[in-house]
């Protein structure tokens, strides 16, 4: 018997779909609103499985910010292979919209409504979600500039400020989602901020 089954754990304890749950307690509750209670009690597991299992709250926090960057926001990374940049745009708002307004999940993003509560910890989990947006931005401005460098998108678009740009469309979406703004309302704002997006001359693709 192992020193985490003396200390609590179920037998056939199922650790990934453990971290499931404490996903869906953080979504909901946010970072500091998840109290220890909620999340074991979500978990199926006591206080000193949960540390021997993932660490403190904290770490149990950012392990499941990892999770769901993994699941949740696997349509973001597929956008970015899409072959012109108002596709990559378009889809990944359209998913992101689809996203934010899931049946099985509770409305909004995680990472906007994790961190949203000034916290008692120093600003480490507000900051740590940041650095967490601003990779993904990152990742869409890096994808951005080869599509100036290829002529996908007119000389002179700054990547940085267009990428910016769509995750403030999506990161207002998400706090709209979780306000309880409709599925229809957030695509009828992703048509609008699309206006918006520059294409080359002569770009008449139609996203897929």
């Amino acid at each position: 018997m192992t020193q985490a089954r003396e200390r609590g754990r179920p037998r056939g304890f199922d650790s990934e779909a453990a971290l499931d749950r404490a996903v869906e307690v953080f979504w909901r509750h946010g970072y500091e609103g998840a109290s220890l209670s909620d999340l074991t009690d979500a978990m199926g597991i006591n206080r000193p499985s949960m540390y021997a299992a993932y660490g403190n709250k904290e770490e149990l926090f950012k392990r499941a910010i990892a999770r769901y960057a993994e699941a949740d926001m696997a349509y973001a990374r597929e956008a970015l292979a899409a072959p012109t940049a108002y596709q990559v745009i378009e889809r990944f708002l359209r998913a992101n919209a689809d996203a934010l307004t899931r049946a099985d999940r509770p409305h909004g993003c995680l990472s906007i409504q994790g961190g949203l509560a000034a916290g008692s910890d120093g600003g480490t989990v507000a900051g740590f979600l940041a650095a967490s947006r601003l990779a993904g931005e990152a990742a869409l401005v890096a994808r951005l500039a080869r599509a100036v460098d290829e002529g996908d998108l007119p000389a002179g678009t700054d990547p940085a400020a267009l990428g910016r740009y769509v995750m403030v469309v999506s990161e207002g979406n998400a706090v709209h989602a979780a306000a309880g703004v409709g599925r229809d309302a957030l695509h009828t704002t992703v048509d609008i901020a699309l206006a918006a997006v520059p294409r080359r001359p002569g770009d008449t693709t139609t996203p897929a």
